[in-house]
């Protein structure tokens, strides 16, 4: 209490202050008269605020040099304490500030005995010519103004009928009536209270400060559950590491003293089960879904965004497919739905956050192999994606993440077809045409599209329609500064060779002297892929149509292709203000449901071909899953040369 009566008078006065500037007249009425009777120290308005005694000179002065024609003190005034955003934005200001000039121009005619001199007329007009030259240069498309740009070139303006009323005395009363109420206004409104200023500067900056922290806090929060799960991953993977070298030293000296080593080196190899990870809460599905579809674009966008963190930072192996088989078999994305408004029609929102959330949880499902299995079960999603993907900008994340879904997609023969069927071929083609707008994600992801639509015999027909196109495609990204393209371009380039016009095509094209340029500037395996695409020109091999077609459907998805790439994080848009939820807080907070998992066990797909890296791709690949393997080939290769090792890895 002792503080308040310390600070009441001022604090009372800042009151007081507020109510005056807010124009609230009868209540400081009734507050000076609540003040007097209760004996509270009221200061006078003069002592608290500064406004009257500040504004009221500066007001006062502009009008003395008003009234006496004081041009030059007038317009430094003016400068000073009326803001240029005023001055230049306010319709009212630049009228006032144009008449005020054409005032101060025809000053002498109005307070000089007989005619004016000549030199001190020119005084006079010369900043008036300047003003209309420059600042009022765009004034001049207003009727109202146009004719006093004449002003300047009139000998006798007082006699001349456009602007003899600017000599009448009604004319100049008018003008400084229109000046003062200016002055009064603008003035007042640059004199904040106190009260309101304490509250901005303390207020709302601690507002904005909180906000600030708090979106801080979610982002490091989420950086640290990413890093952890990485830390635990490579933790795993280091003690597997060195169990396995251990066994594989035993290994080795057991040979050396003439022991058989395949037991010892079949545990060694053997699998190591992995930490128990604990799986994620359950979620109620049926409103999740229900506020995907109605809720408000804010809300789809952090529900979007944090389904697709469940599943991108979710540990790799059991939790990460507990999580995705929960979103399949609940249908999340509404991929069985017969309804006319799904998820997936968030595809086509009107709101481009909404839109790339939902193309980047598409190609989070689309990175694991058994979520491309649930969206090609829709059978429109691909016609959808397509359509995306010539309407969204290229350099957009939307764009960029359709791309990449599509591009995962293309490991799918039905999906490929379709593809090819569609004329997906041409467009990308097209696109490569100029790599300038790509970022290296749409890129790789482009060129390694087109070769793996290349690789059916369906796309190698298509390419030989458009061939010299093509080829000039392909060869301009043979010299392409981003060598990660480099083994698609040679996958691409290889496979169509495999048609006679397309190889004769190129030969007339010189394709033979433009690869040997490169030949020189590749390392090793580049130089031998790019031999075997320099034999495949010169083949004389004729195309064999008798051959059973290539299109006639497979096994789908050969290869276990799970990469979940770091870019489907990457720019994130949407951040949480104060408040609001996001991420898995978001979802265990609103959304926790009751025994929504359905454990499965993930089926064993085969292994695959695992080709050369000597010899250009052949078979359909993501640019995730090619890094991996590539990454791992030279590894293997030097654990390949201990002859007992070969054996049993062969059988892998």
């Amino acid at each position: 209490m002792g503080d308040v009566l310390a600070y009441e008078a001022e604090l009372l006065g800042l009151v007081r202050e507020y109510l005056d500037y807010a124009e609230f007249e009868e209540t400081v009425k009734v507050f000076t008269k609540e003040c007097k009777i209760k004996g509270k120290p009221l200061p006078k308005p003069g002592s608290v605020s500064s406004r009257d005694s500040n504004a009221l000179p500066v007001q006062k002065d502009l009008l003395t040099a008003f009234e006496n024609g004081e041009q030059e003190v007038f317009f430094q005034l003016w400068e000073e304490h009326i803001s240029s955003s005023v001055r230049d934005n306010e319709p009212v200001a630049q009228k006032l500030e144009f008449y005020l000039h054409v005032y101060f121009a025809i000053y002498l005619f109005k307070h000089t005995t007989g005619k004016p001199n000549k030199a001190e007329l020119e005084e006079r007009f010369s900043p008036f010519k300047t003003y209309l030259e420059t600042k009022a240069a765009a004034l001049s498309q207003n009727t109202e103004f146009l004719p006093f740009y004449a002003l300047p070139f009139v000998m006798n303006p007082m006699v001349h009928p456009s602007f003899k009323e600017l000599f009448q005395d009604s004319w100049t009363l008018d003008l400084r009536t229109r000046l003062e109420k200016f002055l009064c206004l603008t003035l007042k409104a640059r004199q904040t209270p106190r009260l309101l200023t304490l509250f901005k500067e303390n207020g709302q900056c601690n507002k904005e400060m909180l906000q600030h922290l708090h979106q801080q806090l979610v982002e490091s929060e989420h950086r640290t559950m990413t890093y952890l799960k990485r830390f635990n991953k490579m933790q795993a993977d280091y003690h597997n590491l060195i169990g396995v070298t251990a066994e594989l030293v035993d290994s080795l000296e057991a040979t050396v003293n003439g022991k058989m080593a395949s037991t010892m080196l079949r545990a060694s190899l053997a699998s190591v089960k992995l930490q128990d990870v604990p799986l994620l809460p359950s979620l109620d599905y049926e409103k999740l879904k229900k506020d995907l579809i109605a809720g408000n674009d804010r809300l789809k966008a952090f529900l979007l965004q944090a389904l697709r963190w469940r599943l991108t930072t979710s540990y790799p192996g059991e939790q990460r497919d507990t999580v995705l088989q929960a979103y399949i078999s609940n249908d999340l994305l509404d991929c069985h739905s017969n309804c006319q408004k799904t998820v997936l029609i968030l595809l086509h929102s009107k709101s481009e956050v909404v839109r790339q959330y939902m193309a980047r949880l598409i190609n989070a499902f689309a990175s694991m192999a058994e979520g491309r299995v649930y969206l090609s079960q829709n059978p429109t999603l691909l016609q959808m994606l397509e359509e995306r993907l010539k309407a969204e900008d290229k350099d957009s994340l939307t764009w960029e993440n359709v791309l990449g879904a599509l591009q995962k997609f293309s490991l799918r023969r039905a999906l490929q077809s379709t593809m090819i069927k569609d004329g997906l071929i041409y467009w990308l083609v097209d696109v490569l045409t100029d790599t300038d707008c790509l970022s290296d994600y749409t890129l790789e992801y482009s060129v390694a599209l087109l070769m793996n639509l290349c690789l059916r015999r369906a796309g190698k027909k298509m390419c030989a329609r458009i061939a010299n196109h093509v080829l000039k495609v392909l060869s301009d990204l043979l010299g392409h500064e981003n060598h990660e393209i480099q083994p698609y371009v040679n996958g691409a380039l290889y496979s169509i060779l495999d048609i006679p016009s397309i190889r004769e095509e190129a030969r007339a094209m010189g394709m033979e002297e433009i690869l040997r340029c490169f030949i020189k500037e590749r390392n090793a395996e580049m130089i031998r892929q790019i031999e075997f695409i320099i034999k495949q020109l010169n083949s004389e091999e004729p195309l064999n149509d008798s051959i059973i077609s290539d299109d006639e459907e497979e096994e789908e998805d050969v290869e276990d292709h799970d990469i979940m790439e770091a870019d489907l994080n990457r720019g994130e848009v949407l951040q949480p203000q104060l408040g609001e939820l996001a991420g898995e807080k978001l979802l265990t907070t609103e959304y926790l449901g009751i025994m929504t998992h359905t454990p499965k066990t993930k089926k064993k797909l085969f292994c695959g071909v695992h080709q050369s890296i000597d010899e250009p791709l052949q078979r359909p690949v993501t640019p995730g899953y090619h890094r991996t393997v590539y990454l791992m080939q030279p590894v293997l290769q030097e654990v390949r040369t201990a002859p007992f090792l070969e054996t049993r890895l062969s059988h892998c």
